[in-house]
Formats: C-alpha cells, structure tokens, sequence
C-alpha cells in the first residue's frame, strides 16, 4: 500500500492523478459507445419480439410473458443479494439481463434453427436432427451467446469485476434474461397448442411447461452460466502478467456450462424417468453446491473487509470502529437507516456508497498484498480514497452508531472475594453490611 498523509492537504479538484486529457476519437467517446449498445440491443429486442410473437400468436405471446416474468423478480433478488458486499452499478446488470433477454435469445434461436436444418438437410433424419440440435447444438451456442456478456463486461467493466461474487451475478442476470425469453417462447408455444386441441387446467400444456420451466426449474439457465462467471471471476483474481490463467479459466467454465446444459437438455432421452433422474441427481446437488460456494464466497469478502481495513483506520483514513461496522452487513443497514432518519435519502445513498468504496478499497489492499495488483493500483487507491474523503460527514456518525448498536457485549469483569497484594499476604474483606456500625 502506498503511503499517504493522515488527512488530505487539499481538497483536490480534478480527476485523481492530473493532467490533461487527449481528445478521443469519435468512436471512442461514451456516449457513441453508449448509444451504439444501446441501438444494438434495441433493434435485437424488435426482431427477437417479432420472431416469438410469428411463432406464438399474439395472445399465445401475452399469456407467455404473463407467465414467464414471475420468476424474474424472485432470481433478480437473489442476484442482488449476493452483490450485496460490494454492489455493481445498475447499468451492468440492466446490460446483461438485456443481453440475454433480447441480443443472446436472437443468436440462440437464429443459430439453432440454422443447425438443426441444416443436420435434418444432411441426415435426412428430422427427429435425430432435433436430438442432436437440443443436445449439442443448443448449449454450445446459448452458453457461448450469454458468455459474450460476462466477457464484455469483464473487458470494459474491469473495476466493477473484481471477483468470483461479481462474475455469479454479471452470468446469473444474463441468464435469467435469456430464460425469461425463452420461457415466453416456450408456454407461449404451449398455450397456442392447447388452443388446438381443447385442453386446459392442470391436464394443459401450458400447465405442464409452467410446472417443469417455472416452478421446479427456474435457476435452470443461471445455473449453467454461472460456471461461467465463476471462471471469469477467478480469472479477475488473477495479475494481469497471469495471461494463459486469464484465458484458460474463463474457458474452462464455459465448457462445464456447456456440458452440464447438454446432459440438462439430454436427460429427456434417458427413459421415462430420465428427466426427475438427472433433476434429483445431478440438478439438485450441483445447486446446492453452487449456493453454498456464493454464499461462502461472500463471507469470505466481508472478512477480507475486516481485516484490510484497519490499516486505513491506523493511518487516519477511517475511524477505528468503521472496519468492524464496514464487516458486518447489519450494521451497514443500520448505519443506512440511521443517516435515512437524521439527514434523508441523499444521506443514506452517500453512505451506501461509502460502504461500497470501502469494500472496493478492501479488496484492492488484498490484491495488492497478494501480488495480484493491476498497474493502476496506485491511481486507484487514492481516487478511493478521495471518494471516502469527500463522504466522511455524512458516513462517519451513521457508522459508527451502528458499530456501537452493533457491537458484542463485554462481560464485566466479577471481582474474586481476596484481592492479592504483591509484598503482602492477601487481606480478607469481609461482605459490605449497610447496617452494621
């Protein structure tokens, strides 16, 4: 860690590090970039809109969205609440959940159509061209099309992809946008079935598709992609000199996404139980594992809080008590509650910043401490700095009446009946009487 004053002796002006900025190319200012993705992502939503409402039907189509959008909140929630630590701007996540929803479904759904014609073409074999389809074609292509957003993040996100945690959610939103698509696909499909032949109730298509797509396999697609971003978040664990580890883990990933997709997609195949074998056996556990490692994994970032953060508060960046408070997820809500309730919303958005620069400058000291630093640690430990600095007024007070509503009792100490006297024998005192003489 580099070494700075106590306290800053300007309050600086400009961007952290000075000098003059070059004039950027035309392509390379934000907002032409911003626009451009934007415009990208627009026009793949018209087309991947216009392909499911030609496939359903218009009422097949609002039915299918009526349905597969409650399951979206619930994952959304869960996502959030992993990013919780140290949580990512909303424009990253509303990226990938619009890549998956509109940019990754229109690859999937061209591609596959593509493939399992032209294997149908050139096997002369329709029914094992769609096997083939739903088992190799379609994880190959889907998991590549989803992990295009984690990998775009990744390269131009790079401060807000520090870790395992931020690759889960960055795949986990991309997918749930992916899915929630394709279930519109899907129950709409379903419903304009059941419409032809007369079924409806718990005996429908709709009601069936609904059960396994909604009900017991929802994290089905986050599950998949999540490999994914685990790899990708290892890989941002990584110095930047580790090039075949930033390359090889990533793709690691994607193939055990892609394989546990096709023995997902196959397991319709396997026989008349096939489908609840590889639910039971395989689906469950792998899940099971999966959350547990997350919820490890943002453990292990709120102890890395608190063991870097004292050196900041031995420096006089922090006070002493902001490291456990910073630590502890329920002092970081009281801390919110009690600046919302003294100063307003604008004081708690300030300290909900300055618990998410805190993190991020806790776990930059932990790169750096490990030799995992990037060139601009330097750089970037003062514009941390600088954001704390400029928020201290507001947070400080907020924070350090959470450490003390949240701090653990200290037992008092129970003094022993004889007091040992160096030099002396121990004195006896008798037990104190209000009325004796």
């Amino acid at each position: 860690m580099t070494t700075f004053p106590p306290y800053p002796t300007h309050h600086p002006t400009g961007p952290p590090g000075g000098g003059a900025l070059r004039h950027a190319h035309w392509w390379q200012r934000k907002e032409v970039r911003y626009g451009a993705l934007i415009t990208l992502l627009a026009l793949s939503g018209l087309v991947i809109l216009a392909l499911v409402r030609e496939q359903t039907g218009t009422e097949g189509f609002l039915v299918g969205l009526g349905l597969a959008i409650l399951p979206v909140p619930l994952l959304m929630a869960a996502f959030r609440w992993l990013d919780r630590v140290e949580p990512g701007p909303w424009r990253n996540l509303l990226f990938a959940f619009s890549w998956g929803a509109c940019a990754a479904a229109l690859i999937a759904i061209v591609a596959n159509s593509f493939a399992t014609r032209w294997i149908a073409t050139a096997t002369a074999d329709p029914s094992s061209a769609d096997t083939l389809g739903a088992t190799v074609i379609a994880p190959i292509v889907e998991e590549t099309a989803k992990a295009a957003a984690v990998l775009l993040v990744f390269l131009f996100r790079r401060r807000d992809f520090t870790g395992i945690v931020d690759g889960v959610v960055i795949a986990g939103v991309t997918a749930t946008g992916f899915a929630f698509t394709e279930n519109i696909l899907y129950l709409g499909t379903a419903f304009g079935t059941d419409q032809l032949t007369g079924d409806s109730g718990i005996a429908s298509v709709t009601a069936a598709t609904f059960f396994v797509r909604v009900i017991m396999s929802p994290f089905a697609h986050p599950l998949f992609t999540v490999l994914t971003g685990i790899g990708f978040g290892i890989a941002a664990l990584s110095a930047d000199r580790h090039q075949v580890r930033r390359v090889l883990l990533p793709l690691s990933g994607l193939l055990l996404a892609m394989a546990m997709h096709a023995v997902w997609n196959g397991s319709a195949t396997f026989g008349e139980y096939g489908f609840f074998a590889v639910y039971a056996a395989f689906m469950l556990p792998a899940f099971g594992l999966l959350t547990w490692l997350v919820i490890w994994t943002r453990q292990r970032e709120l102890r890395t809080v608190r063991e870097e953060l004292p050196a900041y508060a031995a420096a006089g960046w922090l006070t002493p008590a902001e490291p456990f408070a910073l630590s502890s997820m329920r002092a970081r809500r009281i801390a919110r509650q009690y600046a919302r309730a003294h100063a307003g919303k604008a004081a708690a958005r300030a300290v909900a910043q300055y618990e998410a620069y805190a993190t991020s400058l806790a776990f930059l000291r932990h790169r750096g401490r490990l030799g995992r630093a990037n060139a601009d640690f330097v750089v970037r430990e003062r514009e941390l700095l600088h954001e704390l600095w400029v928020r201290r007024e507001v947070a400080r007070p907020a924070l350090d009446h959470a450490a003390r509503m949240t701090a653990p009792p200290v037992p008092a100490p129970v003094p022993p009946a004889q007091w040992p006297v160096h030099g002396y024998q121990a004195v006896q005192y008798p037990a104190y009487n209000p009325y004796r003489t």
